[in-house]
């Protein structure tokens, strides 16, 4: 991808004997949300720190914002804004304070910020909590005030890792409208997540890793289509084992996790019937997933 806003070809990683990151090639285009999954463990954390020129590979090429990366990976990220997995705000500073100082680190005058400061507010809804201090703030608007202080550069690409972790329901979803709204923008995000909802819900793309190798990579509904495109039901209250035999002649492939029994099947009413009558059993039926395309590929939960 010629005018990629992110460009890795062949990009290999080791620390010591250990392969980190193997071989990995992707493309991110300017305004699209891609998505970095996996496991821990996997080199989402690694690759990002290598797009930001904060480790170098070992092989292959990185290309950031037409920048060559690390060698130029000081121009790049003055055109970048990441926000972090765990919040590095000033605890006791106000929000008003943490924009200004951050604002510095790109050479901002104080005029510049302060002019900047009430839509950065207003796009975080913090705008009625300028002048309080951080460790005042709830999980979800310090959060919102860590997305906020990336854009102050009014970058072209945002970094994100894992960026709604320990929010509540309501906190994720505002997070992910903010993220909406950038996209509608025109911003690019590479997105590191363990949620499968959040990455259904904003990538564009996404590219699953498994021990530092690309294992698949594409759109998120098209995947689910190709590599589940059947019901789903998942069946617990029961030894997943002793019901995997009784369901395994109307499965079209089963994976057990835990106690939870996976059964993908294309006539889920036939399951049912052979289930009926045995006490209890809990049996939901939905619609397949990004979580069931991981289970298939990794034979894993994602948040392991």
């Amino acid at each position: 991808m010629s005018n990629a806003a992110i460009d890795l070809a062949s990009v290999s990683k080791s620390y010591g004997k250990k392969i980190v990151v193997d071989g990995l090639s992707f493309a991110v285009a300017p305004g699209e949300c891609f998505g970095l999954l996996g496991p821990n463990g996997a080199g989402k954390s690694t690759v990002t720190r290598m797009i930001l020129g904060m480790a170098s590979p070992d092989a292959g090429k990185i290309t950031v914002l037409g920048q060559p990366v690390p060698a130029r990976a000081r121009v790049a990220r003055a055109r970048i804004g990441v926000v972090p997995q765990f919040d590095n705000l000033d605890l006791q500073f106000t929000v008003r304070e943490n924009l200004r100082v951050f604002g510095r680190y790109f050479g901002m005058s104080r005029r510049d910020v302060e002019a900047l400061t009430p839509s950065l507010l207003e796009f975080a809804r913090l705008e009625h909590k300028a002048d309080a201090r951080v460790a005042e703030l709830s999980g979800g608007m310090k959060r919102c005030l860590t997305l906020a202080r990336a854009l102050i550069n009014d970058p072209q690409l945002l970094i994100m890792d894992e960026p709604t972790t320990g929010l509540d329901p309501h906190a994720r979803h505002l997070i992910w409208e903010r993220l909406r709204a950038l996209l509608a923008r025109g911003k690019t995000i590479l997105l590191t997540t363990h949620f499968m909802e959040e990455a259904e819900r904003l990538c564009d793309r996404l590219c699953v890793l498994e021990k530092g190798r690309k294992i698949v990579e594409g759109r998120p509904h098209a995947l689910v289509d190709e590599l589940i495109g059947c019901h789903v039901m998942e069946i617990y209250g029961g030894n997943p084992h002793e019901l995997q035999a009784l369901v395994n002649p109307y499965a079209q492939r089963i994976e057990v996790s835990g106690e939870t029994l996976f059964c993908y099947a294309s006539d889920p009413e036939l399951v049912r019937v052979e289930l009926r009558g045995r006490t209890g059993l809990r049996l939901i039926q939905r619609p397949p997933n990004l979580e069931d395309v991981f289970l298939r590929l990794t034979g894993r939960e994602m948040n392991k």
